[in-house]
């Protein structure tokens, strides 16, 4: 990709993440409401968000992934991330999300998810589209399975984290599963 790809739902703008939102990665990356579901503890500082800015950046760079500030529409400040930890073009690519927990419940991660998944498979050519989820993350099982990920099974003490082993649940949505036709250009 020559230049950064930039997307619009309705409501919202995935937008590249640059040093003006260490401060936005700081806020929502510091809420353990945030995170409990997440490989990280909670920042303490914001010099504790800059590498993973970085680790946004330069996997972008380096054409491993893309991962997206999600704003409000007429705000360059980001509420959450969305995107993929890693792909592969016609393989597989890995997604991810995160949101402020003042915006949950109102459709924001699937709105941008439909994107995102469109993206994939038109864009970046990838055939499989897969989530790993944290056992217990209800909210997060279903969003994937509203968006027709088929749930595959338990990967057991597949996450080491923070001197535990955590079971994780396996989602994927194939490509051709994926309906185009309902795959709105703008949700």
């Amino acid at each position: 990709m020559d230049s950064f790809p930039v997307l619009h739902t309705r409501r919202l703008n995935l937008i590249e993440i640059k040093q003006s939102h260490l401060n936005d990665l700081f806020n929502l990356f510091s809420d353990k409401e945030v995170i409990s579901y997440y490989n990280l503890l909670p920042y303490k500082d914001i010099e504790d968000a800059q590498p993973l800015l970085d680790w946004f950046i330069s996997r972008y760079r380096q054409g491993l992934a893309v991962r997206w500030g999600i704003a409000l529409k007429g705000s360059e400040h980001i509420i959450g991330t969305v995107g993929f930890n890693n792909y592969t073009e016609n393989h597989r690519a890995n997604i991810g999300y995160d949101l402020q927990k003042e915006y949950w419940n109102k459709g924001y991660i699937t709105e941008v998810l439909q994107m995102v998944i469109c993206f994939g498979f038109n864009e970046l050519n990838v055939n499989r589209i897969e989530a790993e989820v944290m056992q217990g993350n209800l909210a997060s099982e279903k969003v994937l399975e509203k968006l027709r990920f088929k749930k595959e099974g338990v990967l057991r003490e597949w996450m080491y984290w923070n001197g535990a082993h955590y079971d994780m649940t396996m989602y994927s949505l194939l490509k051709s599963e994926y309906n185009s036709s309902q795959n709105p250009k703008e949700p």
